[in-house]
């Protein structure tokens, strides 16, 4: 099974009257692409993340009802769209973008044929970074307690949530200590020096506004942890974030200081909806809406913190 992250702009072309349809979309293992015609998919294709086949472009070939030979190549146009070139016998009909011609963006050929897109270079992506069997447990415990916020939000008030969400992080990490099961991930410390910021926000802040702020202060400090980290090259906590990710080059400076910056932002989002928006709709943003804008953002940072190769003299 994998997870569709990115959708890029549908194609639409015409042979002969015929209208046909490219969709290219990333998955957590690869770049998808499929041609239809009149509705009915006539071909697909799919690259890796990683490894020499990653850079190639697509090649979606089909049959027109005269028997002349239809051939789609898809690549990519820049960092963030797809392109198609149309071939009919072999000569082009069809360009989305006249003059260029789709190609893997030449910063990154070098550097994604030459790392393994898993770690310890298994074919799976869903045996490493956050879906690898190790992290599996911690990442479900992440979940669930933030669920568990939610409902106790709902049921009764944002304070007594707080509350219940610090005791169940304390023990979650005295259950770590005593059964030496991992189920906080590589940041134990890190969290543990957190819960002691927001439980003592948490008992001095006993006011429904105030709660929602916690966020934003808990944010801002979290977010200087992770710059100072940075800064000293990731040691601790880019380190531990890096084992979530599905990828061997990982810049754990880079990494910790970009996550960081995304950390103020948060911290700044969180204080606009707190203040702007009501409680209900507070918690809803804060349970649900600000994971997938972190996600997105996530996303950048990772390309920002993956060493580039080394240029040859």
């Amino acid at each position: 099974m994998a997870f569709t992250w990115w959708r890029y702009p549908t194609r639409h072309f015409s042979v002969d009257g015929l209208k046909f349809v490219v969709r290219s979309f990333a998955q957590s293992d690869g770049l998808h692409s499929n041609l239809s015609m009149l509705d009915v998919e006539q071909a697909s294709d799919c690259t890796p993340l990683m490894g020499p086949d990653a850079v190639r472009n697509h090649r979606l070939a089909s049959t027109l009802p005269d028997g002349r030979a239809l051939e789609v190549e898809l690549g990519y146009i820049g960092n963030w769209k797809t392109g198609i070139i149309v071939r009919v016998d072999g000569a082009v009909v069809h360009e989305s973008h006249p003059g260029i011609t789709p190609a893997f963006p030449e910063k990154y050929r070098a550097n994604i044929i030459a790392h393994s897109s898993v770690k310890g270079d298994q074919p799976n992506p869903f045996s490493s970074g956050v879906f690898a069997k190790h992290n599996r447990l911690p990442f479900a415990v992440d979940i669930l307690t933030g669920l568990l916020f939610y409902a106790m939000a709902k049921m009764t008030d944002l304070q007594t949530a707080a509350m219940v969400g610090i005791v169940v992080g304390f023990a979650l990490v005295l259950f770590q200590y005593l059964t030496k099961i991992d189920v906080t991930g590589g940041l134990a410390l890190f969290g543990i020096v957190m819960l002691c910021i927001s439980a003592g926000l948490a008992w001095y802040l006993a006011d429904d506004e105030w709660v929602k702020l916690r966020g934003t202060i808990t944010g801002i400090i979290a977010a200087s942890f992770f710059i100072i980290d940075g800064l000293r090259g990731g040691p601790y906590i880019g380190r531990g974030l890096a084992r979530y990710m599905p990828y061997s080059d990982i810049d754990t400076g880079r990494f910790a200081a970009s996550m960081g910056a995304i950390g103020l932002i948060m911290a700044a989002l969180n204080y606009a909806v707190a203040k702007l928006a009501s409680t209900d709709v507070w918690l809803f943003y804060k349970t649900f809406l600000d994971f997938f804008i972190v996600a997105g953002l996530a996303m950048v940072a990772v390309q920002y913190a993956r060493k580039r190769p080394k240029q040859a003299d």
